[in-house]
């Protein structure tokens, strides 16, 4: 057997590299994968803060009808909205959702004031619409994070953390609420 070892030594180094290299490889297609599941999320993400995006132009119109002197509230959501749509990066247009979030909710306040406009078919109807996408987005923000815990994690074990370097895989940040957001709005009557 020692000798069959040293006459093949050559042989067996090579096959050592090889299935290292298939090794690192397998392993670097694995982080590959989940980072595509992360980008796919945010994907989804996306795609319901332009249908919330596309919504706002009409909830606006509504509300202004009646409400004409809340000039700062409405200035505050197109504001908040050129943010939205001007935004490049993933931590931009997270920002950018969050100001829309506080902006949506200082809208909405100004919405109690005015019953009438509470009982307009047009406005109950926005309102379906943006509260099915609001809850389509929390969804999609959840997978999103679970698909960035998952690479997160990934990419700090053993043996991925050690590729992850050498592959130059970053951690992903993680969508979360602004800070403002947390804080439920106070209605008053």
């Amino acid at each position: 057997m020692n000798d069959w070892i040293k006459k093949n030594k050559w042989l067996l180094v090579i096959a050592a590299i090889v299935v290292l290299f298939f090794s690192y490889q397998s392993s670097k297609n694995r982080l590959i994968d989940l980072y595509e599941s992360v980008d796919a999320s945010w994907a989804q993400v996306e795609n319901q803060l332009q249908r919330r995006y596309d919504l706002i132009p009409n909830l606006v119109a509504s509300v202004k009808g009646y409400a004409k002197h809340e000039k700062e509230v409405f200035s505050q959501v197109a504001n908040a909205r050129s943010k939205l749509a001007g935004a490049r990066s993933t931590g931009g247009r997270i920002v950018a959702a969050n100001q829309m979030e506080s902006a949506l909710s200082r809208l909405l306040l100004v919405v109690e004031r005015y019953p009438n406009l509470k009982a307009s078919q047009n406005y109950r109807a926005l309102m379906d619409e943006l509260s099915g996408t609001e809850n389509r987005l929390a969804v999609e923000r959840r997978r999103f994070n679970e698909h960035v815990r998952l690479y997160n994690r990934s990419i700090r074990i053993f043996p991925y953390r050690y590729i992850a370097s050498a592959a130059g895989f970053e951690k992903v940040a993680y969508f979360q609420v602004d800070h403002q957001a947390k804080d439920a709005p106070k209605v008053t009557f």
